[in-house]
């Protein structure tokens, strides 16, 4: 299979977008930080799944599906997960359990392929004790009352992944001044276990059991399961800093090596509706929310359209997740459904892709343009054009767009609303809003659609971009 050489990435450690030139193109392996299993995932959890699941499958195309290994590891110890399990009156086994298999089943209905490998926490502490006694052995770390902590002192370079200065990453670490430490800035790799909480025997001669800090699972699971030093690492921008930073320190002084990964990735912040997503704003939505129960628009909504929003706006830019943009994903993707049935094509998840949709995503990830291509192709097919409709098929299936699901959905809404009175009745309301916005009425439109709004009834409005006429359609709330 020809390697392409164009493939571009932005690595947050040089601050440069480059060329990517994996160590071994025969083994090109990435690590992408993963779910900590106490609740269901949100959707801000879901967008590096689908970011960095669309470049494990740009990289399997570039390099071949059995040359390259992508890790998403699992924290199933850590003390949200102590509290929930608490909260709930369960063990915390069962509380992983369920919430793990919560969370690949929400990310199956989003498109995304299972990683190579998903190692767990819990069963990689000793791989996490070796560490941590080669990084007390070096000078790297120390004990002190029954902790071990990273000596971040000991490293000279400490901060080059976030360019902080040391006020700016004691301000952002919100670092916890104990009388045990060194240095404020010193965290923590390993630390006694309260009663009924998760232990094992502690490392460097410590008396009693103890549990791992968060940042050293991540780096004994990526060598264990990469090596020292392996090609790409990915997460949120929430994540440089203080956990990829000190993921960063912990490899590099255990092991000796000048990096740790020789790329990093990370994606920007999601919001929902223009604001910070919280709780107590009442923003806070889970992807099981979207696919399941009524949360947002009063209905649920296929995986597909997720991961579309998802991908409509570049990895490394902030994100606004909205209810307008889904009802856009959803529509697109019923349009390019349609117009393959009348093609009478299907995609082909072993064909090659268009080139205009790797040249884009080749391109840092530019899935914008390859939307962007998407659509391109959708115009030539509409033309008659059978291997451009064939191209849209390849470039669907190559993204991970599940069509099956959204046209199962479309088709169920078309025979809820099988009723000709009903029909009749909407058809009359649509034109007379249509009237009332080509009247630039503007309230009495809105007035209309509100009203189909509250009987269950919603509004599509679909701009054809050649023509500019916007066609109006509904359905049942789902």
């Amino acid at each position: 299979m020809p390697i392409s050489p164009s493939l571009k990435l932005t690595n947050t450690l040089t601050r440069a977008k480059e060329p990517f030139v994996p160590e071994d193109e025969a083994n090109v392996r990435m690590y992408v930080c993963g779910p900590t299993v106490y609740d269901y995932a949100h959707i801000g959890n879901a967008r590096p799944v689908v970011v960095f699941d669309v470049l494990f499958r740009l990289l399997r195309r570039l390099y071949g599906a059995n040359h390259v290994t992508y890790v998403r590891n699992i924290t199933d110890v850590d003390d949200k997960i102590n509290a929930r399990a608490a909260q709930e009156g369960v063990s915390i086994r069962d509380l992983t359990e369920r919430t793990a298999a919560q969370f690949q089943a929400d990310m199956h209905a989003l498109g995304a392929l299972d990683p190579s490998v998903e190692p767990r926490a819990t069963e990689h502490i000793e791989d996490m004790k070796a560490m941590i006694e080669t990084l007390v052995a070096g000078g790297h770390a120390y004990v002190a009352e029954g902790h071990v902590l990273f000596d971040v002192g000991s490293m000279a370079d400490y901060g080059k992944l976030s360019g902080r200065s040391v006020e700016d990453m004691q301000a952002g670490a919100r670092v916890e001044v104990a009388p045990y430490k060194k240095d404020p800035m010193d965290f923590v790799l390993w630390k006694p276990s309260k009663p009924g909480e998760p232990g094992w025997p502690s490392p460097c001669g410590i008396a009693g059991d103890g549990r791992p800090g968060w940042h050293i699972e991540c780096s004994a699971m990526a060598a264990r399961h990469l090596g020292q030093t392996f090609d790409i690492h990915g997460g949120g921008v929430d994540l440089v800093f203080p956990h990829h930073e000190n993921e960063v320190a912990q490899s590099r002084c255990s092991h000796g090596t000048a990096v740790m990964a020789r790329v990093w990735l990370h994606n920007g912040f999601l919001q929902v509706e223009g604001e910070k997503m919280s709780k107590s704003l009442g923003n806070f939505i889970t992807v099981h929310e979207l696919l399941e129960e009524e949360k947002l628009g009063g209905r649920t909504w296929p995986g597909a359209a997720i991961r579309l929003v998802l991908l409509m706006t570049q990895y490394r830019q902030p994100l606004d997740f909205t209810q307008k943009a889904l009802e856009e994903a959803e529509g697109l993707l019923q349009k390019w459904d349609q117009l393959l049935a009348r093609s009478g094509v299907t995609g082909r998840t072993d064909a090659e892709p268009p080139e205009e949709l790797l040249a884009a995503l080749c391109d840092d990830l530019n899935t914008p343009r390859a939307i962007a291509a998407l659509h391109g192709l959708a115009r030539a097919a509409r033309g008659g054009d059978a291997a451009a409709a064939q191209g849209l098929a390849d470039a669907i299936a190559f993204l991970g767009f599940d069509l099956a699901e959204v046209r199962a959905r479309s088709e169920a809404a078309k025979a809820e609303a099988a009723d000709p009175e009903l029909a009749a009745r909407v058809e009359a309301l649509i034109a007379e809003r249509n009237a009332a916005r080509a009247a630039r009425d503007w309230g009495e439109a809105d007035r209309i659609r509100d009203a189909l709004a509250a009987e269950g009834i919603v509004l599509k409005d679909t701009r054809d971009k050649a023509t500019g006429t916007v066609e109006t359609t509904w359905e049942r709330a789902q």
